[in-house]
């Protein structure tokens, strides 16, 4: 069947975010106004394409202005929301589980310390947080979270406040030297007078700018020595998950909106009279009555009503379809889901087989860059709880860990571990980290060496009850009844 549709609107073609630069050695009040106004023009290119990938995200995509010039009102426009399909794995599966801070050292005061730290995370509701910030680098490639200590008057479990910010209304604004040093960051607003308001953090300042006017009175210095604005880049190219494949899956809505039309385009078929002529109000009462009665032809030529039916053929179709969504399977990264298929694979040959293993691969590239990030937001939350809390830990103390698939393949992890206990020249410790067993090896270990140490105290308090039992025969002070 001929698709005489008009194109669908062009797929917008996308890159990836631009990273903000600037060449000023230092922002001061006499150019923070100047290199804000140059900062917000490449930004104004990445808040529309953030915006155009957050609306295909909720489904408002390209496919609902396809329109029909031959049969206009047989248009189908079906979504097929593959992209919050992509995200929503995405996001599930790097952190589907709370990430959580393990200690890089067995000390009891780093022990104590992240433990102390993971309860203020918790009270922070951090996990939520983290979903956020995943699913913004899902959709657009970068997140932003803001981190800032409590006031003097809103002091509560946790000494710090984090926020997730929103990628359209911020940015930060890298320095041009070796190292990319972020020189400035920018949350902005508008109220109800269509004012904007943007908040300018750098390392040691606050500016507060209505329009192009700093706010004298708000403007003011701080005593963080770090920007508390951090960019949480998905990749390098801060590239959404998606991003790369809307032109396949612009193509998939495409071909089940024209499948649908064609199936009813079957149903809604044609009537064509071949011989004969019928007035328009006689076919409306034929049709009324289920059957059509023909008169015969004057000319003796043959007479023929008939439907004109063309079908769609389906099989071709979903074979189409199913090349194009795997297409998109495979350049994301995510598993093709042919479990459903009868195979004598088992084990790591099914993880191969079906993609697990590439989307593992995958999550493990995003972890990197995640961790990167939320070390240098661990440097201000540290220094905060230095000064504010009793928690004194450094960066080298802590490592971030995933708990991502922490069960696959328990049996294996187990067996490891037993096997390494058993040689004497391995450190029960490594025993406990590489088994992959554990989310905290470190205070598993710490866990099971005092549960072993207690377990040994009672053994050797019964031993010891039993050898001065007066009753116990191995006692030598214990006398024969029958002497």
């Amino acid at each position: 069947m001929i698709d005489t549709s008009k194109p669908v609107s062009k797929t917008r073609q996308m890159s990836g975010r631009r990273v903000i630069k600037s060449s000023v050695k230092e922002i001061t009040n006499e150019n923070v106004v100047t290199v804000l106004q140059k900062a917000l023009n490449d930004h104004a290119l990445n808040r529309s394409e953030i915006d155009y990938l957050w609306k295909y995200y909720k489904g408002e995509q390209p496919i609902q202005n396809r329109t029909k010039e031959v049969r206009p009102e047989i248009c189908n426009r079906i979504v097929e929301n593959r992209a919050n399909e992509i995200v929503s794995f995405k996001v599930g599966y790097l952190c589907g589980e709370p990430i959580q801070y393990i200690g890089r050292s067995t000390e009891e005061s780093v022990t104590s310390g992240i433990t102390a730290l993971n309860e203020l995370m918790f009270a922070e509701d951090k996990a939520t947080q983290d979903q956020e910030i995943v699913e913004w680098q899902m959709i657009c490639g970068t997140a932003f979270r803001l981190v800032l200590p409590d006031e003097s008057d809103d002091e509560d479990e946790s000494p710090f406040e984090m926020y997730t910010l929103d990628p359209r209304d911020t940015f930060v604004v890298y320095s041009n030297e070796i190292g990319n040093k972020p020189l400035m960051a920018v949350k902005y607003s508008k109220d109800e007078d269509e004012v904007t308001h943007y908040s300018v953090y750098t390392e040691n300042y606050y500016w507060l700018i209505d329009g192009d006017i700093i706010n004298r009175e708000e403007s003011k210095a701080h005593a963080l020595d770090m920007i508390p604005i951090f960019e949480y880049p998905a990749n390098n190219a801060r590239l959404g998950s998606f991003e790369i494949v809307l032109p396949l899956l612009d193509a998939i809505n495409n071909t089940e909106s024209n499948r649908m039309d064609g199936v009813e385009q079957f149903i809604q078929a044609f009537w064509k009279f071949i011989g004969c002529h019928i007035e328009k109000e006689k076919f409306k009462e034929f049709l009324a009555e289920g059957a059509i009665l023909v008169p015969p032809n004057d000319n003796g030529g043959n007479i023929d009503v008939d439907l004109v039916v063309k079908e769609l053929n389906q099989g071709q179709t979903q074979t189409l379809k199913d090349d194009l969504y795997n297409a998109v399977l495979t350049i994301c990264g995510m598993p093709n889901r042919n479990g459903g298929s009868s195979t004598s694979d088992t084990g790591a040959a099914v993880l191969l087989r079906d993609g697990w293993s590439l989307a593992e691969a995958r999550a493990k590239d995003s972890e990197h860059m995640f961790k990167k990030a939320e070390k240098k937001m661990l440097k201000l939350v540290l220094r905060i709880c230095r000064d504010l809390s009793d928690i004194n830990l450094r960066l080298k103390d802590i490592e971030l860990q995933f708990t991502r698939r922490n069960y696959e393949n328990i049996q294996s992890k187990s067996q490891v571990l037993v096997a390494m206990l058993q040689q004497s020249k391995i450190h029960p410790l490594l025993a406990f980290q590489h088994s992959g067993l554990f989310v905290d090896p470190e205070r598993a270990y710490t866990m099971s060496m005092e549960y072993y140490e207690e377990q040994q105290e009672k053994l050797a308090q019964q031993q010891m009850a039993a050898q001065n039992n007066p009753n116990n025969p191995k006692n030598p002070d214990s006398s024969d009844e029958d002497e």
